[in-house]
């Protein structure tokens, strides 16, 4: 794939009003900038000489002074199960995941907005890697543009092409809402009628609990929020999800339910990762639905999926269906996550990729001194 030409502007960071002033300084008018985004988002073009209703000296214009990079591949694997996962490159050390699932109604995307993650929730792999750096834009739009010429050849229909990723999930490596500035135009462009036009419900941004960014997401975007909960009171949700002693659940709550209000949604999901004889209690199962109970609310119950060193194992088959059974014998919309990709490291949780230049921050360790863009 295309490397990134650090003298030229990467068109996948600028979300349409952005290459509509980036058109203009070029001299062409407004309509070049949908024109240009119907190549990249629909057909999939990253060659400006095969923009053939281009005018010819438009292109290049284009040629001169833009480009259409992506992360580079640096290992493809495909599990038993069809999930698929990249490593791709930040820099000559760095390197990040991200995750295709397919299933017969759907493709879902999962991509990362950081190299690792200074969040320190102490069962998730990629929290144990550290941090790094913040994606760019054009690094994270890229992650779906990519993946869709990836699997072209593997899921195309009577020669025709079709929309492979129909679901992007903002669930890999990194918490998305400390990478503001870059997350919320990727938003833009995945919802934008010429860029990739997804429905906002099948955009899913899922943090951990930045509450202000939380509110500052509802005057910016709309799309699905997913909250990792994992715990139904903050002395547990504490020691799980560390930025819950900054912001405890009481305060997230509060936030979601605002969220809902300003962008007319139908519910927030919140992730539980169960854990084997820390949160897979029936009494802490009616305690959540008690925590719930009343809001536009539904639980995805999450098997934890072990990485090496870690402490926690896997709750029982038997303590799932308890834990859900409860849920919904309390009024709750609650489902089971299907482990996808656990045989190539995929699945929820375990994504580590590759960072070499750790920061030595992390929110369980210094006051919550991770720098959030804002």
């Amino acid at each position: 794939m295309t490397s990134p030409d650090t003298t030229a502007t990467n068109l996948l960071g600028l979300p349409r009003p952005a290459l509509e002033a980036f058109v203009a300084g070029l001299g062409s008018k407004a309509f070049r900038a949908r024109q240009l985004m119907n190549w990249v988002y629909k057909r999939g073009e990253s060659s400006f000489e095969r923009m053939t209703d281009l005018a010819k000296d438009f292109r290049a214009q284009l040629a001169e002074h833009a480009c259409i990079a992506t992360p580079e591949v640096v290992t493809a694997q495909q599990s038993a199960d069809g999930t698929r996962k990249w490593l791709l490159r930040a820099d000559a050390s760095q390197a990040f995941e991200m995750v295709f699932i397919p299933e017969p109604d759907r493709g879902t995307l999962c991509i990362s907005s950081q190299v690792g993650c200074a969040l320190d929730c102490s069962f998730c792999s990629t929290a144990q890697q550290g941090f790094n750096r913040n994606l760019t834009t054009a690094e994270i739009v890229g992650q779906v543009w990519l993946a869709n010429q990836e699997l072209a050849g593997s899921f195309a229909h009577d020669g025709a092409r079709e929309r492979i990723v129909t679901n992007v999930v903002l669930m890999g490596m990194g918490e998305p809402l400390a990478n503001f500035r870059s997350v919320v135009p990727a938003l833009e462009i995945f919802l934008d009628d010429f860029g990739f036009d997804l429905s906002r419900r099948r955009v899913t941004l899922s943090t951990s609990g930045l509450v202000p960014q939380i509110y500052k997401l509802a005057e910016h975007s709309n799309v699905a929020l997913a909250v990792s909960l994992h715990a139904p009171d903050d002395e547990l949700r504490n020691e799980l999800v560390p930025i819950n002693r900054k912001h405890p659940i009481a305060e997230l709550l509060e936030a979601c339910w605002h969220y809902l209000d300003e962008q007319n949604g139908r519910s927030v999901t919140f992730e539980y990762v169960l854990l084997a004889g820390v949160n897979d209690s029936t009494a802490q199962a009616r305690a959540l639905a008690k925590l719930l109970a009343g809001h536009p609310a539904k639980v995805n119950l999450i098997p934890f999926n072990p990485f090496p060193g870690t402490r926690y194992r896997r709750s029982e088959p038997e303590a799932v269906q308890r834990f859900r059974d409860e849920l919904i014998r309390r009024g709750l919309l609650a489902t089971v996550r299907r482990t996808r990709g656990d045989d190539i490291d995929a699945a929820c949780g375990q994504l580590a990729g590759r960072v070499i230049d750790r920061t030595t921050v992390r929110l369980g360790s210094r006051v919550f001194g991770v720098t959030v863009q804002a």
